[in-house]
């Protein structure tokens, strides 16, 4: 497939096929991140591959960030989104975070940021290649000091710019974009 075909192809995906990825396809895409491009080289990102217990304490996270979000003190309420929560982060056979190193400089830490997001993008791209989907998320989770602590996060030191839900895509979404020649406007 070539370049073009791989990034109009991509989609994110929700729902994943239970089967595991193989741990050498994850580290076959990962190493296309590093090749992201990042001014003057600093590969501020870190990836966080995330299975087994790791993802079931994650699930236990995101529930009580499910159960707080509800607002609620009906214990049916609160038991569906527990459920949910817990169901939504398990059906995931992979979650991947990439972490960013801060930066004191404004600039740089933008930067850097820019550089990060590139690498996701390598990820998705490389993964899609090889048959596995991912959604990027951005929610809550992400920032949750108890997320932190358990994927051994120094919020003073570094940030999580996403996890990567990751599998084999159960359904691929059909997917349609504005035209870039919409939106482009050429200067001579």
């Amino acid at each position: 497939m070539s370049v073009f075909d791989t990034i109009r192809n991509r989609r994110s995906i929700y729902e994943f096929k239970p089967e595991p990825v193989p741990r050498e396809v994850i580290a076959r895409v990962l190493e296309t991140a590093v090749w992201a491009p990042n001014h003057k080289l600093t590969e501020p990102w870190r990836f966080l591959v995330v299975t087994g217990k790791t993802k079931e304490t994650l699930a236990n996270i995101y529930c009580r960030i499910q159960r707080a979000k509800t607002k609620s003190d009906d214990s049916g309420i609160l038991r569906k989104a527990t459920e949910k929560g817990y169901a939504k982060i398990m059906s995931k056979p992979v979650i991947i975070g990439v972490a960013c190193k801060k930066d004191a400089d404004a600039f740089r830490a933008r930067e850097d940021y820019a550089a990060t997001c590139c690498a996701i993008h390598n990820i998705a791209l490389a993964a899609w290649e090889e048959g596995i989907g991912m959604q990027w998320s951005t929610g809550g989770l992400i920032r949750d000091p108890e997320t932190l602590e358990l994927l051994k996060i120094d919020e003073r030191e570094e940030e999580i710019v996403g996890f990567l839900y990751t599998g084999f895509p159960a359904q691929v979404p059909a997917q349609k974009r504005v035209p870039a020649a919409e939106r482009t406007e050429w200067f001579a």
